[in-house]
């Protein structure tokens, strides 16, 4: 049995931070990070479309818990800790520049996922630590003053361990055993399936600002809506998937969604539309593209409210103007079913909450066990909020080992 004094579960990015900031603070420790994969850093590689979302433009704690529908509450002191911000200078003190982009997001300047594994995997042979691939872990068990992890080429003795296996359940099911309860996950962050001839044809064609509702629920957000082949998606659909992902789970993702292109009342949309009947009385309404919509979808909503490609106007009846409205308001949409997002795999769920101390992320059951990144039951919208969690978590997790007796 291999005697360590650290070993880190999980080689992806929470592990691998974590792992860096321990060895550099203390280089004579000996820490053991144990991936089950034959890489580590599979999401890093493939997030952002392979760029790599390293985090997100927000610098108020208070603003950036907004965007974790689990985890809000919890991460506000640790984010006092280790923020933003220091995400960037980490990275910058290293030799990694991240920009920002207009939509918040941030990205390293060489726009590859690539430069940020070369990041930890320098890093980590700089100060002596450890990467074993192939090493899945079989059991976790507590001795009276240490760890024992069993893996598949072997065993380990630890005085300190962090977990940061992300949503695995395997490793959920080791840490049941040592007394934590886990929130069963369900997926987060996807994109909605629907069959409907309004956007049937027009993949691609991007709404810049809607307003979408989950009819019969209090679920609701707004931001640019991207109609796909299979359906609709973009930060308006995420925020929901992500904040409506238990609900949404046990509806078996078939519920009804009502969109408003235009962020206008019924009664002020129709209003306009009865103004325009007169200005425009001679046009046709199909080539009359109105409120900076895309004019497909313009298209598809027209011919959707009892018209066709020829009626102008000033042949508009009640119902037609209202149909019209209404399709522009308060559109209602079924949906069948999720698709995942790109290559972003989340999940809601994992290691319980209430059993973590954020000021250190140890656990309160057992001690000398840490966690960091989506192993625990904390997921964020679409945008680098779940990689900030893993680097906060990760940091605080880190500097409380180093200090610990």
């Amino acid at each position: 049995m291999i005697q360590k004094d650290v070993v880190i579960i999980g080689g992806g990015a929470a592990g691998f931070f974590a792992a860096i900031n321990i060895s550099e603070q203390k280089p004579n420790l000996k820490v053991t990070l144990l991936e089950r994969g034959k890489e580590g850093l599979a999401k890093v590689k493939v997030s952002g479309g392979g760029r790599c979302n390293v985090t997100h433009a927000e610098f108020i704690p208070q603003d950036l818990i907004q965007n974790y529908p689990r985890g809000e509450k919890e991460l506000l002191g640790p984010f006092h800790q280790f923020m933003t911000g220091d995400t960037i200078e980490w990275f910058a003190n290293r030799g990694v520049e991240l920009k920002i982009e207009d939509d918040g997001r941030m990205f390293p300047v060489s726009n590859s996922s690539q430069t940020i594994i070369d990041c930890f995997l320098n890093e980590a042979d700089k100060y002596g630590v450890e990467v074993l691939y192939n090493h899945a872990v079989k059991n976790i068990e507590r001795t009276k003053d240490a760890f024992k992890i069993e893996t598949s080429q072997g065993e380990f003795l630890a005085e300190k361990i962090l977990v940061a296996t992300g949503s695995n359940p395997k490793i959920w099911n080791l840490l049941e055993r040592l007394g934590h309860s886990i929130a069963q996950p369900v997926p987060s962050l996807f994109t909605f399936n629907i069959i409907d001839e309004r956007i049937n044809d027009i993949p691609g064609v991007v709404a810049k600002n809607v307003e979408v509702k989950v009819l019969g629920t209090n679920l609701w957000s707004e931001g640019p809506l991207l109609i796909t082949h299979w359906g609709l998606s973009a930060p308006s659909i995420l925020k929901l998937s992500a904040f409506g992902a238990l609900e949404l789970a046990e509806r078996n993702y078939k519920f009804e969604i009502e969109i408003n292109f235009i962020k206008m009342t019924f009664k002020d949309c129709l209003d306009t539309l009865k103004a325009l009947k007169q200005d425009l009385a001679k046009k046709t309404v199909f080539k009359s593209t109105q409120y900076d919509i895309p004019k497909r979808l313009w298209h598809k909503l027209v011919l959707a409210s009892n018209m066709t490609m020829e009626t102008r106007w000033a042949d508009l009846n009640k119902l037609q103007l209202e149909t019209l409205a209404s399709q522009l308001t308060q559109a209602v949409f079924q949906v069948d079913g999720k698709s995942t997002f790109k290559e972003e795999f989340v999940t809601a769920g994992g290691v319980n909450l209430k059993e973590i101390n954020f000021k250190t992320f140890e656990s309160r059951i057992v001690k000398h066990l840490y966690f960091a990144g989506e192993v625990l039951n904390i997921d964020a919208v679409t945008g680098g909020f779940n990689f900030q969690n893993a680097w906060t978590g990760a940091y605080i997790a880190a500097k409380s080992i180093l200090n610990s007796e």
